[in-house]
């Protein structure tokens, strides 16, 4: 087997790092006892990462001019410039949504017991102006959170959402925690109701893609980051609420991305109930910091579990797989990025990785970078269903190999530079399975380039090479 002196050199000095004392492993963290839980069977099935615009770029560029509150806000006069925009430009190559996110006022302005308008906006009327363009809208809610008044009755039951609420006797861990959000607790009576209902409301607006936030929170409180920011309402309530979420998102149809989340226990709560989980740290200025180098080779136990994209697929890339949970490495905008060369590593990352494309530049910011999201033969990946897998597990690599199966029995192998300079890498097919020669085509270049039984490059800073093998 051959491979590059600077590959192995760069797995060595990993090693030297991983075996550091101060690393925190976070697989591992205390174990829980739980009661037993529902199998909710199927909720894999045939799933693929979605590909989607999000208002993420318009809104944290809003916050960051001073807008909050009702001041924070996208008039239908834009809401229609980006549908249009979204519509012509991105769903030709397989982007068939738009999403809203956080920042924005959430409001049940008609007493309907779930949100209702997103800012000035009715979510009904999103939904049509997207219906109209061939579009779908996904929604940024979570089915814990209570939007409307006490007085409120959930649907079907006698319970008012008073009850759903906190009663101060129940055990929390932290019960002098501010909360920024007002929660639905699993174990009082008419949640899992509510939750029904919330996941029925949507289905009938005519949503059918959920981003709930802020999962870690509820669990237990605690942001690695922030501190304390809730009261905690203890692992056995949070494992009760995603399989009420699980049951119902599947009854009505539902893909849940779920953000936040721990992962305890090596995320046996998550990839059993979600459809997709975040594995990083939030977008916010993107960057190639983002990408690669924020806390390179770092990981932690609990929220954010990892703070670059490349360490988190790659320590979470063992949970994933067809018919398995999704990985989300969060947002992408391209036009934060220095080169052309990161533009395509940052692309080229998520869809290897098989998670979603969620494109965050905007009409006004993406400038000539279109081309970077509209590549068909890369996009192909994601219509497969496919989902690589890195050759180690080993964080912070400077040099990363990825590789994986096409459903019709192709190959695909991507080289990543994450060195500030270029570098050789080399990879022998041997040591991802492959025996003998093989027909490569470079899926950036879209240009077939001989064959080989080795695939050898000079991949400049912060640049990959991605190749399809066939016989």
């Amino acid at each position: 087997m051959k491979m590059s002196l600077l590959l192995t050199a760069a797995l060595a000095t990993l090693s030297l790092f991983s075996s550091c004392k101060d690393e925190i492993e976070m697989r591992y963290p205390p174990k829980y006892e739980l009661p037993e839980l529902p199998v909710v069977e199927g909720i894999h099935e045939n799933q693929k990462a979605p590909l989607y615009w999000s208002v993420y770029e318009n809104c944290y560029l809003q916050e960051r001019q001073g807008h909050t509150g009702d001041n924070l806000d996208i008039t239908e006069a834009q809401w229609d410039n980006i549908i249009d925009w979204v519509a012509t430009n991105l769903k030709p190559y397989g982007y068939d949504m738009i999403c809203t996110d956080g920042f924005i006022p959430m409001l049940d302005k008609e007493h309907r017991g779930y949100m209702t308008h997103y800012g000035r906006m009715a979510l009904k009327d999103l939904v049509a102006k997207c219906k109209a363009k061939g579009l779908k809208l996904g929604v940024y809610d979570n089915p814990l959170w209570i939007h409307s008044a006490d007085d409120c009755v959930v649907e079907g039951t006698n319970y008012t959402y008073a009850g759903l609420k906190w009663n101060h006797k129940s055990e929390v861990l932290h019960p002098n925690a501010k909360e920024t959000f007002t929660w639905a607790v699993a174990e009082n009576p008419g949640c899992e109701e509510f939750i029904d209902g919330f996941f029925k409301y949507y289905k009938e607006l005519g949503v059918d893609f959920i981003r709930m936030d802020f999962l870690s929170w509820y669990e237990d409180g605690n942001d690695r980051g922030m501190g304390i920011q809730g009261r905690g309402y203890g692992r056995e309530s949070y494992a009760r609420a995603m399989a009420y979420i699980a049951a119902s998102a599947k009854k009505y149809g539902m893909f849940t991305s779920l953000v936040m989340p721990h992962m305890y226990d090596d995320a046996n709560i998550e990839a059993q109930y979600g459809n997709m989980v975040r594995i990083v740290a939030d977008t916010g200025t993107g960057t190639w910091w983002h990408c690669s180098a924020q806390d390179k080779g770092k990981s932690y136990s609990n929220w954010p579990n990892c703070m670059n994209q490349f360490d988190g697929f790659k320590y979470w890339s063992h949970i994933a797989g067809r018919n398995k949970v999704i990985l989300d490495g969060d947002f992408l905008r391209l036009n934060t990025f220095d080169n052309d060369n990161e533009r395509q590593t940052v692309v080229s990352l998520q869809l290897l990785a098989g998670g979603p494309v969620a494109v965050a530049d905007q009409p006004g910011s993406i400038g000539n970078n279109l081309k970077f999201y509209t590549n068909s033969e890369l996009l192909a990946l994601n219509a497969d269903g496919f989902v690589g897998k890195p050759l180690n597990d080993k964080l912070g690599e400077n040099h990363e190999v990825w590789y994986g199966q096409m459903s019709n029995g192709d190959w695909v192998v991507g080289l990543f530079n994450r060195e500030d300079k270029a570098a050789t890498i080399s990879v022998d097919f041997s040591m991802i399975g492959i025996s003998g020669e093989m027909n490569m085509r470079d899926l950036w270049k879209h240009a077939d380039e001989g064959k080989a039984s080795v695939l050898t490059a000079t991949i400049p800073a912060h640049g990959c090479k991605i190749v399809k093998l066939t016989k």
